[in-house]
């Protein structure tokens, strides 16, 4: 089933309860991490629904990838904020993680307790493939939207190579392509092009609906985005720490992960290194091993990859409870750490929503967001490449052909027969069913 035609009749914009309903929609079916998730978003937005004009997404896709946190919900919560403003960002935002908060935390708990379901664990091994496939389709469907000039080509290979071989700050390539592509605009700008830039007018363009105008910048809507935003962040914090007292597991892992929020540059892969050292070595909220569960969980949930933070802060509160029972204080552990987790993209997004589209009407802004884009295509092949190598050669031993086959099985049927995700998604999961079936018997 391929996509529908585009029509010359530029679609309505949706009520609020439409989009509602498909930011439900889309917490539910987010597998795949950054990329997928990116991958998804673009496909039913840009491409099927056209909610969202390709520089409208591009615009905030490139705003997202420079903030610390989770870029794929950053841009669901800017896209929502765009179509309906505070209410549609909240919602899309929200939505996005909210299912895999209430899934993930039953999971840690049948971890913690010791219990193992081997159906479900086929089903997500069958997963693993519509995974790779989704990862793969969003590289070639952006890249060939994004990559128009051999340099920007290279960028894009420069900067996997970059990230992927020699471990190079995304934050570093990021602002390594913008001036890249500020500068180049000026000497060869064929070759790195300003696009067409937006206006922040709200005009959809390419088709799409009109979106509404852009709220006005300054510094007494700044003022009030930035206190409301801290208030709800730290509030739990301090109540907590009224509560249990300031040195309680709960309130140490909303202190810890507050600053992870600020300085975890990259999206999830660039976190977890990070959060693992100082979780398990530092803290010793848990154990290496656990930390390794925690990840294989959170990859096998919808919403972002960065969950599995929820399931840190669950499993370390039960292991270090203080005067509360274990469960009661991996309730309030693993509520606190995903509350200063997420709150602070919502910050994030809201003030600087207002600015961002501004930067695609001036010519050189624009290139060098064109040359973001570029390298955020390598970005998401990195992405894509480590988690292929982890899901197709388990800790570097013997190959899963299972895997590998379902994979590429997958990929045609998204790629070259353009089949909706959500049967993909489930005849890999039934594959995998059905390849454990076969095994164990």
């Amino acid at each position: 089933m391929s996509l529908p035609p585009p029509s010359s009749v530029v679609p309505s914009r949706p009520s609020f309860g439409e989009a509602f309903r498909f930011w439900l929609k889309l917490g539910f079916i987010s597998f795949g991490g950054p990329a997928g998730q990116i991958a998804l978003m673009h496909r039913e937005l840009v491409e099927v629904r056209r909610w969202i004009s390709e520089r409208h997404f591009l615009n905030g896709l490139n705003f997202c990838m420079l903030l610390p946190g989770p870029e794929a919900q950053q841009l669901a919560t800017y896209l929502g904020w765009r179509l309906h403003g505070t209410a549609g960002g909240i919602a899309a935002g929200g939505l996005f993680v909210l299912p895999a908060v209430f899934l993930l935390f039953a999971l840690s708990w049948i971890y913690i307790v010791g219990g193992s379901i081997p159906w479900l664990a086929a089903v997500f091994h069958g997963l693993l493939a519509a995974v790779m496939a989704v990862v793969a389709e969003a590289v070639l469907r952006i890249g060939r939207k994004a990559l128009h000039s051999v340099s920007l080509w290279l960028l894009a290979v420069l900067s996997f190579v970059l990230i992927f071989f020699f471990g190079v700050s995304f934050v570093w390539i990021i602002l390594g392509a913008a001036a890249a592509g500020a500068l180049g605009h000026r000497w060869a700008p064929g070759q790195f092009p300003s696009g067409k830039g937006v206006a922040a007018s709200g005009v959809g363009g390419e088709g799409c609906v009109e979106l509404p105008p852009l709220p006005r910048a300054g510094w007494g809507r700044a003022a009030r985005v930035l206190g409301v935003c801290l208030v709800l962040w730290w509030a739990p914090v301090l109540g907590v720490a009224a509560w249990l007292g300031a040195e309680s597991t709960p309130v140490q892992q909303g202190l810890f992960f507050s600053k992870a929020a600020l300085v975890t540059f990259g999206g999830a892969y660039a976190v977890l290194p990070y959060v693992a050292q100082q979780a398990v070595e530092h803290h010793g909220w848990l154990t290496h091993p656990q930390m390794m569960a925690g990840l294989a969980l959170a990859e096998t949930t919808p919403g972002p990859l960065i969950m599995v933070l929820q399931f840190v802060g669950f499993v370390g509160a039960w292991q270090h409870p203080g005067s509360l029972p274990p469960l009661a204080a991996a309730v309030v552990g693993s509520g606190i750490t995903t509350w200063v987790t997420f709150v602070p993209c919502f910050l994030f997004i809201f003030l600087g929503g207002p600015y961002i589209e501004k930067l695609g009407s001036l010519p050189r802004a624009a290139a060098a967001l064109t040359a973001i884009t570029a390298a955020v295509v390598g970005v998401i092949l990195n992405l894509g490449v480590k988690f292929g190598l982890d899901a197709a050669w388990p800790e570097r031993q013997e190959a899963d052909w299972f895997v590998l086959v379902l994979a590429v099985a997958a990929f045609t049927a998204l790629a070259r027969f353009k089949m909706p995700l959500i049967p993909v998604i489930a005849a890999c999961g039934a594959a995998g069913w059905i390849h454990g079936l076969l095994v164990s018997n």
